[in-house]
């Protein structure tokens, strides 16, 4: 039995709940099953290509909806969970019991665990280190912004790995690890060792670049880093470097996209009627409430910045 398990890629999140949901469906579902893993991105393009979907089940996890018919599983918490109209409308009308959909979780790691446990007797007790910093980091519940960036603990340091290593397979590597190991046992891997110095390195210059490149004005942080390799940075940076901003808002870039992030401080009570999802889904984007992004072509620079000096406007405005 070939399960493809299709996961948010580059996100601690969307490790997590392939590590979950690989575990679940091993002791729940088949013993025998084979976990092959692909890591997902959101782009301007559709993102399932085809052939995606070849396993003798399939699944998705902390990534948005397909109808194909060949998906089995859905797992996912994110407003913008759906490309479509239509395919919100297959997924209302599936029947199946295998999909799943709560955008009130934090993260798809403790959603996945409570749905896996509630109604498939999955016991997620082994796994429950896993939930809390999945729901931690996803959900930005930090105690603070020193220990966001600090990356003190072994989760943050697993996270920065995943986020940032050179090394598409990378996550694919470390979900089996996810499933049954420590995470300060997983930091100790030498495949994460072979980057983990190197890439806190680059998180404690990426501090001081940001300082440099950031623009705070009425409680919007603003900052472009399109002519660097810095699409992982620690989006908690902006917190750090200023406390007192409500919204911050990014310009960032890699060979497949550019990327537009938008996000609230975790550390302050925004005002009521800001949906940063929705104002990011008019451009094509989407994700949560507090925390967004638009993903455009690897050549709309222009429009990328045009859209992100948008948003900054309009979020300067509340």
């Amino acid at each position: 039995m070939k399960v493809r398990v299709c996961f948010h890629d580059k996100c601690f999140d969307g490790a997590s709940s392939a590590a979950i949901f690989s575990r679940f469906y091993r002791e729940r579902i088949n013993a025998d099953a084979e976990f092959l893993y692909t890591g997902m991105t959101h782009k301007a393009s559709q993102p399932f290509e085809d052939g995606t979907f070849d396993g003798d089940e399939n699944a998705i996890v902390d990534f948005k909806y397909s109808s194909s018919p060949q998906l089995t599983w859905w797992f996912d918490h994110h407003q913008s969970a759906f490309l479509k109209p239509e395919d919100a409308e297959h997924f209302r009308e599936d029947r199946s019991g295998k999909k799943f959909y709560d955008p009130s979780y934090k993260s798809c790691t403790k959603f996945l665990a409570t749905i896996a446990s509630q109604k498939f007797g999955f016991n997620a007790a082994p796994l429950a280190e896993l939930v809390k910093w999945g729901d931690i980091i996803d959900g930005a519940q930090f105690s603070s912004p020193e220990m966001a960036v600090g990356l003190a603990e072994p989760a943050t340091r697993i996270a920065l790995v995943i986020e940032a290593a050179p090394d598409a397979n990378m996550a694919p590597c470390l979900i089996p690890e996810l499933a049954t190991r420590s995470l300060a046992d997983i930091e100790r891997l030498p495949i994460v060792q072979k980057y983990l110095p190197g890439l806190l390195e680059r998180h404690r210059r990426s501090i001081d670049i940001m300082r440099e490149r950031m623009d705070s004005r009425d409680g919007v942080v603003y900052f472009d880093v399109t002519d660097l390799d810095l699409e992982g940075y620690n989006k908690f940076i902006p917190y750090y470097l200023y406390p007192d901003a409500m919204y911050s808002v990014g310009v960032s870039a890699s060979p497949v996209r550019v990327k537009v992030s938008v996000g609230t401080n975790p550390w302050k009570e925004p005002p009521a009627g800001v949906n940063l999802a929705s104002l990011c889904e008019k451009h094509g984007g989407g994700g949560h409430a507090r925390v967004a992004a638009i993903s455009l072509g690897p050549g709309d620079l222009v429009r990328a910045r045009q859209v992100a000096k948008e948003i900054a406007a309009a979020l300067r405005h509340h």
